[in-house]
């Protein structure tokens, strides 16, 4: 990557050359008054917190940590030139958002994701169906990689399907990116699992077998909770399923073959293909599919929007970009059966766009390593230097909105204290996933969250205390260093150890 696009692993080494006098108390400052101010948001607005009173808050909190960098000697260009290398790193981010929002439309549209529901309602069943989602979320995930590609295709289905079930949507959600962490976690193929290994300076094999040693059982308790879930609580949709079929049929033109678009998806992720050209083949396909399927419903919806004029380009066109909704008599459908299309996406957008500014403040300022440098002084032991690398990553998460640089700042920040103390990389790179990766999922402003919250419906908050394998996973890595149970270290004493090879 040039210099002009600055990778999220070059933008750490800069940030660890550069030291500020500022003291630590007034780096905490933005982050205090962020999360003070998204508190009061989700206690005064609600859900509805997300349509414009969390971005204000993000901009606000930036632009005071702006001042306060300012004055402790940082100049606006630097600070300003932070921003937009923090913004550039979440522009793949919004490229892919954009192309889901079209893939869901078109995906309804051509009857993808209502056959996906019709066939669901014959094999699922309520007390089964979390448990159904986490593993089948989790096998998508391992074969594609990518938790968000896992959310955009197979979870919109489980979605639909367990909703028809008369599931809670936010316990549904919960079990989808529970199996979808699992896979972004584990799959050679994930970009995370890649960027912590390299990191860390890991062989990537031996970072994949070291994380089953807390990934195994943190995956098993939550398969347990959605078991005993699924089987003692209560859900209406068991009487309810035959209608929903019969509803579904008289709307669409359901045909086995329609499945052939979300397998043509997974088969290119799994050939490596890359996540924005195959989505947006896969809403293209969508597309294709609705005039082959459901022509006379493209039709309907185009005469419905634009009173007769040119119906087929404006229903295929809409179905990409705007809002559509296929009544279908049945009240639960209903619900299930509409998208915003790209349109929809625009507030999840302006929502990363928000974050990564107050981010970009908060790295280029040198705040964020100002405040997680404290930590290292008191990491003594193996179980408190693996708390102060996952808090570390949990607070990046926080402060800084990106997955990726909870993964790469904690993870240069803390590899000669690793060494230090004679634990092998791998201690590292596993704490770096287990409380990294993971947690980004549950942070609302953070761009995992706000994505996922946008794809399936549900909003972060909302989903967060449902995401066991999520919240289980930094808890696991902590308990597990803490036990000093199969703690991995070096041959060598601590003072011959070579510093850790750094990519880019």
């Amino acid at each position: 990557m040039s210099q002009e696009h600055p990778s999220p692993t070059e933008r750490a080494a800069e940030l660890a050359e550069h030291e500020t006098p500022v003291p630590v108390w007034v780096a905490l400052i933005p982050v205090v008054l962020l999360i003070g101010l998204l508190t009061m948001n989700v206690i005064i607005f609600g859900d509805n917190a997300l349509f414009g009173s969390n971005q204000v808050v993000l901009i606000f909190a930036a632009s005071v940590a702006a001042a306060l960098a300012i004055k402790y000697g940082s100049n606006w260009h630097d600070l300003q030139q932070g921003i937009v290398n923090s913004i550039r790193i979440s522009t793949p981010a919004i490229l892919v958002l954009l192309m889901v929002g079209a893939l869901s439309g078109s995906w309804l549209l051509s009857g993808v994701v209502p056959t996906m529901i019709y066939y669901g309602l014959f094999i699922l069943s309520p007390g089964i169906f979390l448990f159904a989602a986490c593993v089948i979320s989790a096998i998508v995930s391992v074969a594609t990689g990518s938790s968000w590609t896992t959310s955009a295709t197979i979870g919109i289905a489980l979605m639909g399907i367990g909703q028809a079930l008369g599931m809670n949507p936010a316990l549904i959600a919960g079990a989808i990116l529970s199996g979808a962490y699992f896979g972004d976690k584990l799959s050679p193929l994930s970009d995370t699992t890649n960027l912590a290994a390299g990191v860390g300076g890991t062989d990537l094999f031996t970072h994949i077998r070291y994380m089953t040693i807390t990934t195994i059982p943190s995956i098993s308790i939550a398969l347990v909770l959605f078991l005993l879930i699924g089987f003692f609580g209560h859900s209406e949709g068991e009487t309810q399923t035959l209608a929903m079929r019969e509803a579904l049929q008289s709307r669409f033109n359901l045909n086995p073959l329609l499945l052939l678009v979300p397998a043509a998806v997974i088969f290119m992720i799994v050939k490596k293909v890359q996540a924005l050209p195959t989505i947006f083949i896969g809403a293209l396909l969508g597309g294709v599919f609705a005039l082959i399927f459901q022509y006379p419903l493209v039709v309907q919806v185009g005469q419905d929007l634009s009173n007769g004029d040119f119906p087929l380009y404006v229903g295929l066109m809409s179905t990409f970009f705007g809002d559509i909704a296929i009544a279908t008599g049945n009240e639960t459908l209903d619900g299930l059966l509409s998208s915003g299309g790209m349109g929809g996406m625009l507030i999840t957008v302006w929502l990363i766009l928000s974050a990564m500014i107050f981010g970009g403040v908060m790295e280029a300022s040198g705040f964020l390593r100002k405040i997680t440098s404290v930590l290292i002084a008191r990491a003594t032991t193996p179980g408190k230097l693996v708390t102060a690398t996952a808090g570390t990553c949990i607070f990046t998460n926080l402060s800084a909105s990106d997955q990726y640089l909870s993964v790469v700042v904690p993870g240069r920040m803390y590899a000669e204290a690793f060494q230090k103390q004679g634990l092998a990389s791998q201690n590292l790179t596993r704490t770096l996933e287990d409380s990294g990766t993971v947690t980004s999922v549950l942070v609302p402003w953070n761009t995992c969250g706000a994505y996922h919250a946008s794809v399936l419906g549900v909003a972060t908050l909302a989903y967060a205390p449902f995401a066991f394998f999520c919240l289980i996973s930094p808890i696991m890595t902590v308990a597990v260093a803490w036990w000093g149970w199969k703690l991995a270290f070096d041959k060598k004493p601590a003072e011959a150890v070579e510093p850790a090879s750094q990519p880019g």
